[in-house]
């Protein structure tokens, strides 16, 4: 057995053999920490050697989930939480990760989860588990933040549902270095897989976040674990969005969306209608339909545009990419005329959502000329479309399912792009198909009619 020295970035992992002042790899300064090292050799005669094998001869087993009753939270793992899966829950600060998987717990019979929590006591535990349930339910907790303490726990259990918050919090004896630094994070969450893996026990792994909104540790954290959730939301609205960024059993599409209220997280079963509920029809709106995986979501797009006291005008945008929103001014410029030289441009998606389906990007376009000009985009129009470089308006996917939402919710003109093909149009709603930014200038500001 032999230690070794060795700097690691706190930021991003990357090691060096001397202590460096700034980062090579993301350019960090002053973020290199001492770790030691401990090289430990194996014995080559217990290794076992397995031999390759044809994938036909495999046996596919189906994957038996379990299933939390909260639909939001099962229909962004992919349809449940797979035994044996490793599961890293990251967010902001008070953003409501622990409460929402108290609230998954409490959803299994008591011998069957427990919840090791490192930073809270069991007494605030149990007054955020008996605020939102009251005497109704009961669940095991245990506060511990010793790795092989936690290991034996769980050996002598036998849960199928483990919580554990959070990783930077565990440490082992075994391995130098404070609890949170690289080589813990590191080393905890390997013998947590490996747990997991071996006795089939889901494990769900709470994560820090970094300033710039990253899971704090080193990358390699990421590509242990096999799930990895994101759950964010603006400190101004009650709205929260639990999102995939990798799901090694399912879809990183999908999205689960909640309502923080007194008693807890609540899941939206309609979240068009919510995000719609305070829709005015005034300049500078339109409608548009984003999809989120397989779900369709209506949303709000609000635009002002105004002249600017400034040398410099402003750009800012809400819950809308600002390098898309400077593509989409420079294409009204070119194609449309307008002038943005000497006035001030702010996009916001409202409800604290944010939307990457360029899908909007012709209800965004529509938006700021409808400021512009202080013109009022029809009440009842839902506009879809992709916007592009040449002014041309393209075809974006899943149309059926966009125009049945939109149909759902009363609208009864849909602006989209001509090549768009559907199966669903029907009397209540009527289709007006544009190819280019000034067709659609022309549609919608002066054609529409109603019956």
């Amino acid at each position: 057995m032999k230690n070794k020295i060795f700097y690691v970035c706190q930021n991003c992992g990357y090691r060096s053999a001397k202590w460096i002042g700034k980062c090579p790899s993301c350019e960090s300064w002053n973020s290199f920490t001492e770790e030691i090292s401990v090289d430990i050799k194996k014995n080559k005669n217990s290794l076992s050697i397995e031999k390759p094998q044809l994938i036909s001869q495999v046996k596919a087993d189906t994957i038996n989930r379990y299933f939390s009753k909260i639909q939001e939270f099962d229909r962004v793992l992919g349809g449940g939480i797979v035994p044996g899966s490793v599961i890293l829950l990251g967010g902001d600060p008070g953003i409501g990760k622990s409460t929402l998987l108290l609230q998954v717990c409490s959803q299994f019979p008591i011998e069957d989860c427990l919840f090791i929590s490192g930073e809270e006591s069991k007494q605030q535990i149990s007054m955020r588990f008996r605020r939102i349930y009251g005497d109704r339910k009961d669940l095991e907790i245990f506060t511990e933040t010793n790795l092989e303490e936690i290991l034996n726990v769980l050996k002598t259990k036998n849960c199928k549902f483990v919580i554990i918050d959070s990783i930077q919090s565990v440490h082992s004896d075994q391995i130098d270095g404070l609890p949170g630094s690289i080589l813990q994070i590191r080393e905890c969450a390997s013998k947590l897989t490996e747990f997991a893996k071996q006795s089939s026990t889901a494990i769900v792994l709470v994560g820090h976040i970094t300033k710039e909104g990253n899971l704090a540790g080193p990358k390699l954290l990421e590509h242990i674990v096999d799930v990895v959730l994101q759950f964010e939301g603006d400190k101004h609205y009650s709205y929260r969005i639990l999102r995939t960024l990798k799901n090694r059993f399912g879809s990183t599409n999908e999205i689960g969306i909640f309502e923080m209220g007194d008693r807890g997280l609540m899941e939206i079963k309609n979240p068009s209608d919510i995000f719609l509920n305070n829709l005015i029809n005034t300049p500078g709106v339109a409608i548009s339909c984003a999809m989120e995986g397989t779900r369709p979501l209506l949303v709000e797009v609000q635009a002002l545009v105004s002249n600017s006291g400034y040398s410099y005008p402003q750009r800012n945008s809400n819950g809308f990419d600002m390098k898309r929103l400077q593509l989409i001014l420079a294409v009204l410029e070119k194609k449309l005329g307008m002038n943005f030289g000497n006035r001030d441009v702010f996009v916001n998606i409202t409800g604290g959502l944010r939307v990457d389906d360029t899908a909007i990007d012709l209800a965004v376009s529509m938006a700021i000329i409808s400021s512009y000009f202080e013109t009022i985009i029809p009440q009842k129009a839902i506009v879809i479309g992709e916007v592009g470089l040449t002014g041309e308006i393209r075809s974006v996917s899943h149309i059926d399912s966009r125009i049945k939402e939109a149909d759902k919710m009363g609208f009864q003109i849909v602006i989209l792009p001509k090549l768009s093909s559907s199966k669903d149009f029907n009397k209540s709603i009527k289709p007006i198909f544009v190819e280019t930014l000034n067709k659609a200038f022309e549609k919608i500001f002066n054609s529409i009619k109603y019956n």
